[in-house]
């Protein structure tokens, strides 16, 4: 927790180049060995974000173990991007195969390289996570960080999560294979069990698209942040928020991520993509819809304004 209020406290020291050629990274590559997922903590995080089951670990799950080593990288003296403004603008996460609550792994974490964006510089941060002692990963994710050139209010710029102020970016571009699998009629029926955080779930009107809203409680981000261990500030409380610029506390970009694929159902072995788009103010009530070529969207209920969008594919490649 020190190095992130180190990295916080030279945050206004640093500042972000509008070429992205010109910032020079020398990333480590830090790893965590022999790391034991705890079988009660990937419970929780189940219910949470509304998983049926903790087994196998939910697809998302992993992100939460290479976290803490991401932050101590964006957070080092020698890290060219300041840490206070970096949001959460996307992430792709491609599993092989899935993992089980108590299996022993080994996590990677390290910065890929930055890239321009018509905001600022986007850095590309890798989580590896590997079976105990295997040579190949199981799980890869790729998460992208901007730094805005020039800064601007997060509340109108928009937000998805992490150590955030503004809007995500442009598109994850390259086109998915399609998986071909029909929507989930679950969408389309009322569930009264649902896990409290994980979205109170109603039928939505067919002339609302066929998706299905939830109803999140104010009370959400400080629920996945004892989960998840990501307690910033925007995320707990409305009078901490407002000291970076939003009116009300959001939510967890990854919350939402993990709600979308969790209401996906998608197979074990996939590859999914997802932007953040804007931030998710609470209390609030989003529509979870199913967009075509195995699409996904999460947008407000009120105003159809997309928070996230997202696409998944079994062509995972080598």
């Amino acid at each position: 927790m020190l190095h992130v209020v180190a990295g916080a406290a030279r945050s206004p020291f640093k500042k972000v180049p509008r070429d992205a050629a010109s910032v020079g990274l020398a990333s480590p590559r830090l790893v965590r060995k022999g790391v034991v997922l705890d079988p009660g903590k990937v419970a929780a995080y189940a219910r949470l974000c509304g998983y049926e089951g903790a087994a196998p670990v939910p697809l998302p799950y992993p992100h939460l173990l290479g976290f803490p080593l991401a932050m101590r990288i964006m957070a080092a003296r020698d890290f060219p991007l300041p840490l206070l403004g970096l949001v959460h603008t996307g992430i792709e996460v491609t599993q092989r195969r899935a993992l089980s609550p108590a299996e022993r792994v080994d996590v990677a974490v390290y910065a890929e390289g930055v890239r321009g964006h018509r905001r600022g510089v986007e850095v590309v941060m890798v989580t590896e996570v590997r079976g105990e002692g295997v040579g190949e990963p199981v799980w890869v994710s790729r998460s992208t960080y901007l730094a805005r050139a020039g800064g601007g209010d997060g509340a109108e710029a928009g937000a998805g999560t992490g150590v955030a102020r503004s809007r995500a970016g442009r598109p994850l571009a390259r086109p998915f294979r399609p998986l071909g699998a029909a929507p989930s009629p679950k969408g389309t029926e009322r569930q009264e069990a649902e896990p409290k955080g994980a979205g109170r779930q109603e039928a939505v009107p067919k002339g609302a698209g066929g998706g299905v809203e939830w109803v999140l409680d104010g009370d959400l981000g400080r629920r996945y942040g004892r989960v998840s261990g990501d307690l910033n500030p925007i995320h707990l409380h409305p009078l901490t928020a407002r000291l970076f610029g939003f009116p009300k506390a959001i939510a967890h970009g990854m919350w939402t991520f993990a709600r979308c694929v969790a209401e996906a159902q998608l197979p074990e072995v996939v590859s999914v993509r997802a932007e953040f788009r804007a931030p998710v103010l609470l209390p609030t009530r989003v529509t979870y819809v199913r967009l075509p070529d195995n699409g996904f969207a999460l947008r407000g209920s009120r105003d159809g304004r997309p928070h996230l969008t997202g696409t998944a594919s079994t062509d995972l490649g080598r």
